[in-house]
């Protein structure tokens, strides 16, 4: 049996590129067995990617004070089908999710800031009932080798998470 462990990224940059592949080899170490790392640019994962998938890791940039435009259309597109509910009050609908209970994790890279960038993705994956399982990993400014460590913990931490014996 293996786990599927679903990475969706925008890594328009080399700052978000470094992290995301640093993410990438965390999640294929070769001390994590039986998972399946399908990645996915965030502009063409659908929701058959986020149903099928045991787990999710992702990464944006942060652009004025929100995540990427293609971490936003991803959500745009797969939320309603992979179970996000709201309530009729417009809050998170915890009872819904097709998806509920799976861990995630989020990388977040900003020139800047992140911290809209990290409240609107949290927002979202709250409403489909995902549950954190690591430390929100923000970046702010140049991406250096303490990150690229961090962001391998990242990847490596969810996919051992859900390991078939984990």
């Amino acid at each position: 049996m293996t786990a599927t462990l679903l990475v969706v990224h925008h890594s328009p940059t080399p700052s978000v590129e470094a992290l995301t592949e640093a993410v990438l080899a965390g999640a294929r170490d070769d001390a994590i067995e039986g998972v399946d790392v399908v990645v996915r640019p965030a502009l063409e994962a659908t929701a058959e990617d986020v149903l099928a998938a045991d787990g999710y890791v992702l990464g944006t940039p942060a652009n004025f004070g929100y995540m990427g435009g293609a971490l936003k259309h991803f959500f745009d597109t797969t939320f309603l089908r992979v179970g996000g509910a709201l309530s009729s009050t417009g809050s998170a609908d915890e009872s819904a999710g097709r998806t509920s209970g799976r861990p995630f994790g989020l990388y977040v890279h900003g020139r800047y800031d992140t911290a809209g960038a990290v409240r609107s993705v949290l927002s979202i994956v709250q409403a489909l009932s995902w549950r954190q399982a690591a430390e929100v990993l923000e970046v702010v400014g140049d991406v250096g080798d303490e990150h690229r460590g961090s962001a391998y913990e990242l990847g490596g931490t969810i996919a051992a998470l859900i390991a078939p014996d984990a």
